[in-house]
This record gives structure tokens, C-alpha cells and sequence, in this order.
């Protein structure tokens, strides 16, 4: 029968623990993000910045950006370097790199200018933005020795991603090899990638990268082992505080104008890990009020609809509107001039003096009323046609004869009338209406002869009638001054 020998408890888990750090220490040349955690305070609660002395804060991300990242939660970008390839000697001083990314879509917002795109560090020069890959990047002009490409992929307000298979590096020399920008792969390396150039808003974010470095639970299991703990020493304007989580953090308080940035990679101890590119400094500087979208993102005057077309290249952003202040216009009123208008003066028309020979005449073609006895007009006008008929009877005329002793003229009445008095006037007019013609015999100057023609007309009755109607008085006046005016013309 066989003995089964049970090992103690406390052997057991010693070999569970000494299994588990072979494990973690067989791979020193893998990527950071396989080894090293990368905390975000997107995805936990946020812990401020403990307060230095000086003026800088650590301040939460502006909201629209916390927005926009959880769109973009969904990628694990891989990158790989194609060429150069790792250590490949270059016969010319001009290298095309060719890159290929998988899961994650790169492009270039042109109105905007910012989109998904990658950081292409060549040894440790400020980092050139990629946003296509379909063509090869030239970098020419590159000095003889070793160089060291890093990229990795980063959001379009420049945060990196850190998950597995993100970052790639190659190392290639140009004429020949040398020892400058050639890293230890048994060391953690620091890359520095933001902030750099020109910012018009705060807060601003602060991003590295780390290869090769382990975690901080590892670390720090046995104080004597070889495996260090770390920390990233962050000096900025001479204001020094210390990270040990690899995030990126947004800081306020910059200084109008230039400001510097200094990153170095420490162990537990406070000392500087000895490795290429673990202390980098960066000159940036800062313009507040910067009206390009960026600083509006950062001032959060944006919403996500709006930026939402940085992180997906098939959405339609609507269009960004500037608000502008409404200003009302006072229009200027015309004023139109007074035409002043003439007032035409009244001229005063004084009484026209007559003069006095005016008067004179006046006075002599007035005719005179001369008192003249009554008449009896019937029996005048009885004995006139008397006469008429007795004469017509004894020698009757021919028609040459009476064409050569009778002349025939409107009544004199006519002539006289602006002489009349108005109620003499008045009678004479009726007188008219009545009578047609009558002939005035001039043959004979000695004694006026008056022919009346149309005996018909003019007859007792109509006399008779025509004298009562208008007052017998009236009417002997009227034929006593034609009486009277026949006279006169006839002396």
C-alpha cells in the first residue's frame, strides 16, 4: 500500500508565488500596456492633484471630451511598423516608413482640422501627426547613426491609447550604427508625447507613454528584488509634483505666454532611471481666448452633435453657427428740407381817378330828358296809319323806288341803350321782341317820316295789350325819347 506525502500548506503557496513573478519577469521586452495598468479617471472617481505650492491645479476633463471618449471606447487599435525594418542599415539620409493600423479608423476632419490620427516620434523630436496611412511618410534629411522610430494611435484632442498591440518601435540606422538614440530594451523607456506648440484654452493635458515597465504591485511585493518601483517626476514653470499612475491629467494655471515642461522617469528612491529620452523637456506656449475648435472644446462651447464628426467620419455635423450679438440698427431719418412757399402778395387795386376830361364826355354823351308834353300814342299811331294807307293808295311805288328811297336799320332804340335809364332799358328790350324792323325814311330832312312795316303785327290790339301790360307810364316815356333822340339827329 502506497504513502501519499501531502505538502504543507505554506509550500503550496510559496510555489503558487514564485510561479506567478516567473511569469511576470520572462517577458521584459513586451509592451508596457501588457504589464503596467492604465488607470483612466474617466472610468473611476476622479482624484485631484494634491495641492503644491505654486498655481497650477489638477482640474476634471472638460465634459464634451469625457463624451466623445466613450464613443471611441469600442477600438483597440493595433499598429505595426512595415519599414524600416528593425535594424536595417539605410544607404541615403531620406527613409519612406510605411505603417499599418487595424481597428481604428484614421482620418482627417479638413474643416475642423482635428480627427483620429497617430503619433509618429522620430528619437525624440515632437511627434508628427499621421492621419493616413495609405501612402509612405518621407523623412529626409536624417543625420548618419541610429534612430529610433515610436508611434501609437491617439484620439483627435491627442490622448493616447495604451491598450495591448497600440504601440510599435523600430530601431534603424542611416550610413552606419552608433550609440545615440539607442534605447536599453531591459529599461523602462519614457516617451513624451503632449503638451506641445500653442494652446488658446485651459485646462491643458499632460500624456506619456511607458514601455517596459512593470506594475506597481510587483514592485513593491519584496523591497530586495531587482524589479524597482517607479514614479514620473512632472516639472512645470519650476513647480514639481510627482504621478505614479499612467493617466493623463489636465492641469490649469499656465502663464500667458512661453511656458516649460519637464518629464523624467524616477525609481522608488527619487533617482533617475538611466535610459535615452527618460528626461525630455518642452518649450509650449500659451494665448488665452484662442477662437479655433480646439480651444472652444477645451472652453466646452461645444456639444458632442457637433464635434461628433472628429471621431466618425461618416456622421454629419450640423453646422456651427457663431453667435452674434443682435445690434439694432437705428436708421437715420430723413429729414426733408421745408420747401418754403411764396406767398404771392396781394396787390392792392386802388380806385382808377377819372380824369376830368373823361368826366366831360362822360357828361355830354349822357343824354339830356327833355320834358315833352303827353302824347296820345293811339291816336299818333291811328293818324300815322291813316297817312300810310292814303299814300300807298295815291301813288304806289315801285320796287327800284323803293329800293333807292328806303334804307332799312335796326331800331335807333338799340343804339341808345346804354343812355336809358335801367327801366327804360327794360321796356325798349320788350318793345323789340315784338317788332321786327322798321324803316326810316331819309329823303326827306324837312320832317321825319317813320314807316312801320308788317301792319299785321303791329296793330291796335297788340299796342293796346303791350301798353297795358307794362304801365302806360313807362312806356310814353320810352317813345317820347325816341321822339326826342329823332329830333336831335335830325337837326
Amino acid at each position: 500500500m502506497m504513502k501519499i506525502k501531502i505538502k504543507p500548506f505554506k509550500q503550496i503557496f510559496r510555489s503558487i508565488i514564485t510561479f506567478l513573478m516567473v511569469i511576470s519577469l520572462s517577458f521584459p521586452l513586451i509592451s508596457c500596456s501588457d504589464r503596467l495598468e492604465a488607470t483612466t479617471p474617466f472610468e473611476k472617481d476622479f482624484t485631484p492633484l494634491a495641492k503644491q505650492e505654486g498655481s497650477l491645479t489638477e482640474v476634471s476633463p472638460p465634459p464634451v471630451i469625457q463624451e466623445l471618449r466613450k464613443s471611441l471606447q469600442k477600438y483597440q487599435p493595433q499598429v505595426k511598423i512595415i519599414s524600416p525594418k528593425s535594424d536595417q542599415t539605410l544607404n541615403e539620409t531620406t527613409v519612406k516608413v510605411q505603417l499599418e493600423v487595424k481597428d481604428f479608423p484614421l482620418f482627417k476632419n479638413e474643416e475642423k482640422g482635428m480627427g483620429n490620427h497617430l503619433h509618429l516620434i522620430l528619437d525624440n523630436e515632437p511627434y508628427k501627426a499621421i492621419y493616413s496611412v495609405k501612402e509612405p511618410i518621407i523623412l529626409d534629411n536624417l543625420t548618419p547613426g541610429s534612430h529610433i522610430l515610436r508611434v501609437f494611435p491617439v484620439r483627435p484632442w491627442h490622448e493616447s491609447f495604451k491598450n495591448d498591440g497600440a504601440y510599435a518601435q523600430t530601431i534603424f540606422h542611416v550610413l552606419t550604427k552608433t550609440e545615440e538614440s539607442t534605447p536599453d530594451s531591459k529599461l523602462p523607456l519614457l516617451t513624451y508625447s503632449r503638451p506641445t506648440g500653442v494652446y488658446g484654452a485651459e485646462p491643458i493635458m499632460l500624456d506619456f507613454y511607458l514601455t517596459n515597465t512593470p506594475l506597481h504591485l510587483v514592485a513593491q511585493e519584496n523591497p530586495q528584488d531587482e524589479v524597482a518601483d517607479w514614479r514620473i517626476k512632472v516639472t512645470i514653470n519650476g513647480q514639481t509634483f510627482l504621478l505614479d499612475t499612467w493617466q493623463p491629467i489636465y492641469l490649469k494655471g499656465f502663464k500667458k505666454g512661453n511656458n516649460w515642461v519637464k518629464l523624467e522617469f524616477i525609481d522608488e528612491t527619487g533617482n533617475e532611471v538611466k535610459n535615452v529620452f527618460n528626461n525630455t523637456v518642452r518649450l509650449i506656449k500659451y494665448e488665452p481666448n484662442g477662437q479655433d475648435i480646439f480651444s472652444k472644446m477645451i472652453r466646452n462651447e461645444l456639444t458632442f452633435d457637433q464635434l461628433k464628426d472628429i471621431i466618425d467620419p461618416t456622421y454629419v455635423a450640423p453646422v456651427i453657427i457663431p453667435k452674434v450679438e443682435e445690434k439694432t440698427e437705428i436708421k437715420p431719418v430723413e429729414i426733408t428740407p421745408e420747401i418754403p412757399v411764396k406767398v404771392e402778395e396781394k396787390t392792392e387795386i386802388s380806385p382808377v381817378e377819372i380824369p376830368e376830361r373823361s368826366k366831360e364826355l362822360k357828361e355830354e354823351i349822357t343824354p339830356e330828358i327833355i320834358a315833352t308834353p303827353e302824347v296820345n300814342l293811339k291816336e299818333n299811331v291811328e293818324e300815322l296809319s291813316q297817312e300810310k294807307i292814303e299814300n300807298k293808295e295815291e301813288t304806289p311805288l315801285t320796287e327800284e323806288e323803293k329800293l333807292d328811297t328806303s334804307v332799312t336799320e335796326k331800331t335807333p332804340l338799340e343804339t341808345e341803350e346804354l343812355f336809358l335809364p335801367e327801366k327804360e332799358n327794360e321796356t325798349i328790350v320788350k318793345e323789340e321782341e315784338n317788332t321786327e324792323t322798321k324803316t326810316i325814311n331819309t329823303n326827306s330832312l324837312e320832317a321825319p317820316s317813320v314807316i312801320i312795316e308788317n301792319e299785321k303785327e303791329i296793330s291796335e290790339t297788340e299796342i293796346t295789350e303791350t301798353t297795358e301790360n307794362q304801365g302806360q307810364s313807362d312806356f310814353v316815356k320810352s317813345v317820347t325819347n325816341f321822339w326826342n333822340n329823332l329830333l336831335q339827329q335830325t337837326k
